[in-house]
């Protein structure tokens, strides 16, 4: 292979891309590297202020970006993310299921709205929104899924019991779909990121981030765009052989 063609491998030039939770952390990392890399990207979001905000953001940097409010525990709005984008964009190459909500509960404080709520929008949002969308990914020739995990998916995290157990459970959906979206082409993989200078960590006690980053190998949390790599790789071709895994970001939290 020559540099050019190497090149080539990473680049998602043309191909539309729906990011979800898009607007802010990891999601908006995602979107700003797509679009960079050459993507058509539309950001979801449940905040119409945030779409709107994150599309300008993209759109001064050169990107060709929609915003669609949309609410993942709300499948009329998962439905109607999907005609957005298709009308605006023709297609849809590329699905990006990375809004979450980390839902606090656990087996003695049970609360069972929690417990669906975190489903709704960890888990089956997720799987609605790839079923919404496979019409159009049949039609692509290049179609990726990328589900984003969590290391509290892959081992038990105090008081995350509904938000584990959803992306526990994504972790083994993506691996199902994988396996029955191959024979059409269609790829299917996960991220799994570690602890990330996100809102997510971010808005709590100082002592959680210093926490989590003592826990890594490499001693530290993680920048939002160290996101980006990962996820180019997984939607590009550079990942054509790829499907039914699930890649860590963690900084060696697992390892």
């Amino acid at each position: 292979m020559t540099a050019p063609d190497v090149k080539s491998l990473f680049s998602l030039r043309g191909r539309v891309a729906i990011v979800t939770g898009g607007s802010r952390g990891l999601g908006l990392a995602i979107a700003r590297g797509f679009a960079a890399s050459g993507a058509k990207v539309v950001v979801a979001s449940r905040s119409v202020d945030a779409c709107a905000a994150a599309a300008d953001t993209i759109r001064a940097e050169g990107g060709d970006v929609l915003g669609v409010p949309c609410h993942l525990g709300e499948p009329a709005q998962i439905e109607a993310l999907v005609d957005a984008t298709v009308a605006h964009f023709g297609g849809i190459d590329c699905v990006v299921n990375n809004a979450a909500t980390p839902l606090r509960t656990t087996l003695t404080d049970f609360d069972m709205a929690l417990w669906r709520k975190s489903l709704d929008v960890n888990l089956t949002g997720p799987l609605l929104l790839v079923r919404a969308a496979l019409p159009h990914l049949d039609a692509s020739d290049t179609a990726t899924v990328i589900n984003v995990l969590s290391v509290g998916g892959l081992r038990g995290s105090m008081s995350l019991l509904g938000y584990g157990s959803a992306k526990a459970a994504l972790r083994h959906a993506t691996e199902v779909l994988a396996a029955e979206l191959a024979p059409r082409n269609i790829r299917v993989n996960a991220i799994a990121p570690g602890p990330f200078a996100t809102k997510m960590l971010t808005s709590g006690d100082a002592t959680l981030s210093d926490t989590a980053a003592a826990d890594t190998l490499l001693g530290r949390v993680g920048e939002p765009d160290e996101i980006i790599g990962a996820a180019i790789y997984l939607a590009s071709a550079a990942s054509s052989y790829v499907t039914g895994s699930v890649l860590l970001v963690d900084g060696g939290q697992l390892a």
